[in-house]
């Protein structure tokens, strides 16, 4: 039989072939080595089915033709043979070294890391060869990696000089012309709430209470679009990033400097244009009216998390004193921030506790501490409102029948309740429907035991992932009818595009443009997807080359940690400080061991030892990569010897407990925060 797909090929030679319309991974076939046609791993191509030769039972398949290649730019190290300058590939699903060829060929050093751009595939009497595209420094440095990655995801660390030139002409002040027609609320007691060491502020906020004694919550979002015209060479390369990047001590910005802390950032003390939702709500944090208007403001403080925190725990008399003036508002803030967050989970809002690590850099960028990012009142405080924000505009355009970019989280599929339920059943969890009431009862359970942790990890793996869309789907996780962002537009391209809509929806040319807005709101959604996956992917993979180098001189030292995956050639363990490496099976006592891919375990044959999901165990640092990112971890002890695991899971449902532990929320994890929002 001929089928088609995409084959990824494996590093000992022989590759697994996805055929079109597959279901999950079990449909793939076995390619065994040398039936692979030429393909690399990636590639589109046909194939015939047959029999696998070493297992009749196993159905394979072999490559017959090529049909688009997907590697274009391959990046690994430099070797000389020669002569001739080859490349070794980093990743070892490219078995093939490449030829490199042109004029800078012979000027590459042994040992640089770089990338080509493959010119020729190769054949039976020809290598495959390609021309130098980048350079990034020595091969299996952090800093080489962190520069290849970026490349790999078409993440710029430098603005064009287009770009640069655009946003040399952005005004230091707010031309007086801009605040005409706008709502006057300078004022009022606004406040910015960031991070200590935050340079751009896109949102703020202000609660009062009106005639009736409603609360009127305002949120005020930098008007980013006032500054970037749609279709200008600064709107063009908003687009292109798709969103900023975080890691580490670091940003990769999706706007230049002069706007993302310049004009565009809700400096405190100075005329900014903003746009603001303004809700009126009742003490039990219903929306009973809302605004949308823009506005100009003149941010009272600039406030950091820290200090809200010791405001609101009345612990700093002096800090208290210095900012009597607005901490009767920060205090109510508090008060209507938790009504909201009750709101939210009374209608079925997933309670998830994550656990958000950074890493401390020193003066030089080099990593020297990992540590738990502690969410305290304030950055509860601002998610909540920020998350009521993004609620409100996106109804507001919903029941309109306007175009928006909307953030949707759709309930988990079949399949993923079904691995889930198969997960949580030896926890002695009978998940009969993933609907946010199971869920949330589960996570209630087991909150403050052992075992949450791990659950609360599985349950997180089973939900869909939140992207953007034209269609406004609902937000699953936040059990939220309607949904966008709106809240960050010098970070994010999708919250720039709903002010884009809102903007000509309040200025009355909305119909005029409805044609174009409805176009670039569906291009938007699908490249705004796109690049925040690659965002994420380039952040994750960043991270590990930091916390790699971070473990070297930690190696050969034990530590607590806890299984967080496991796979069949071995457990990643993940330690209190969030580090987390792979513990090989080849490290395991001599033993032969089965992998249930449904239960997440792996079994002794002979020993009938069960490494679990969330199995917390003493490990040792064995090894540590900066260039690679990989971290190994061996047992302690004797060879041969059982694991030290710290206490056993327990097995069954935990009693329900009293209290409510609190989650890190950031934008990995909430409506706003460190970083980027993920729902």
């Amino acid at each position: 039989m001929t089928l088609e797909g995409i084959y990824q090929a494996n590093a000992r030679g022989f590759g697994f072939l996805t055929p079109d319309g597959a279901a999950d991974r079990a449909s793939a076939l076995f390619v065994p080595p040398g039936a692979d046609g030429g393909a690399w791993t990636g590639d589109r191509v046909r194939a015939e089915t047959q029999a696998d030769p070493k297992n009749p039972q196993r159905q394979a398949a072999r490559v017959t033709a090529v049909l688009v290649r997907n590697t274009k730019t391959l990046i690994g190290a430099v070797e000389r043979r020669g002569r001739e300058t080859w490349l070794r590939p980093s990743s070892d699903r490219y078995p093939h070294a490449v030829k490199v060829v042109g004029r800078s060929a012979g000027k590459l050093r042994p040992g640089d890391k770089i990338a080509v751009a493959v010119s020729s595939y190769g054949s039976a009497k020809l290598p495959p060869m390609g021309a130098l595209k980048a350079s990034f420094g020595r091969d299996g440095t952090r800093q080489a990696s962190v520069a290849a990655i970026l490349y790999r995801y078409d993440i710029e660390d430098e603005f064009p000089a287009p770009v640069r030139a655009a946003a040399a002409l952005a005004p230091e002040e707010v031309d007086p012309a801009a605040r005409a027609d706008r709502l006057d609320l300078r004022d009022r007691t606004v406040i910015t709430i960031d991070g200590a060491s935050s340079k751009d502020f896109d949102d703020a906020v202000s609660l009062e209470r009106d005639e009736k004694g409603r609360w009127v919550l305002g949120v005020h979002i930098a008007d980013v679009s006032h500054y970037v015209p749609a279709g200008s060479v600064l709107d063009l390369e908003a687009f292109h990033r798709g969103a900023s990047v975080y890691f580490a001590d670091r940003v990769v910005p999706m706007l230049p400097e002069e706007l993302s802390n310049g004009i565009c950032s809700l400096n405190p003390h100075v005329d900014r244009l903003a746009l603001s939702c303004i809700l009126t709500l009742d003490p039990s944090g219903a929306v009973l009216d809302h605004r949308i208007a823009k506005s100009v403001l003149r941010s009272t403080e600039r406030m950091t998390y820290g200090d809200c925190n010791l405001l609101l725990e009345d612990r700093d008399p002096a800090l208290a004193e210095r900012y009597a003036h607005i901490l009767p508002m920060l205090r109510d803030m508090a008060v209507l921030a938790k009504a909201l967050e009750r709101r939210r989970r009374s209608r079925g809002a997933l309670d998830l506790e994550t656990r958000e690590c950074y890493i401390v850099c020193d003066e030089a960028g080099s990593p020297v501490d990992v540590r738990v990012r502690e969410a305290g009142e304030s950055e509860k405080l601002i998610e909540s409102f920020m998350l009521a924000a993004n609620e409100c505009v996106a109804e507001h355009l919903q029941k309109a029948g306007l175009p928006c970019v909307y953030r949707v989280h759709e309930k988990p599929s079949e399949d993923k309740a079904a691995a889930l339920r198969t997960m949580l059943a030896p926890w002695g969890f009978d998940l009969k429907e993933a609907s946010h009431g199971a869920l949330q009862s589960i996570l209630d359970r087991v909150k403050g035991t052992p075992q949450a942790p791990a659950i609360h990890t599985m349950v997180l793996r089973s939900l869909m992932k939140a992207q953007y869309d034209p269609q406004n789907l609902g937000h699953f996780g936040l059990a939220a009818k309607y949904y966008c962002h709106f809240t960050s537009p010098i970070r994010r391209y999708p919250d720039l595009m709903v002010h884009r809509i809102l903007t000509a929806l309040l200025d009355g040319t909305l119909e005029r443009q409805r044609g174009k807005l409805t176009a670039a709101v569906k291009r938007a959604a699908v490249q705004s997807s796109e690049r925040e996956v690659a965002a994420m992917s380039a952040e994750r993979e960043i991270e590990k080359c930091y916390l790699a180098e971070y473990m070297v001189p930690h190696v050969g030292e034990a530590f607590s940690g806890t299984v967080t995956g496991i796979t069949k050639f071995g457990l990643f363990v993940g330690l209190e400080n969030g580090v987390e490496g792979l513990l090989p099976v080849t490290a395991l006592p001599d033993d032969r061991y089965e992998y249930d891919e449904a239960r997440m375990t792996l079994t002794g044959v002979r020993t009938k030892f069960v490494y679990t999901f969330g199995m917390p165990l003493e490990v040792l640092c064995a090894a540590a990569n900066p260039g690679s990112g990989q971290i190994d971890f061996t047992l302690p002890g004797e060879p041969g010897a059982l694991p030290k695991v710290r206490s056993t899971p327990r097995r069954e449902p935990a009693p329900e407990k009293r209290g409510r532990a609190s989650r890190p929320r950031g934008r990995r994890s909430g409506g706003r925060g460190p970083r980027r929002n993920k729902r």
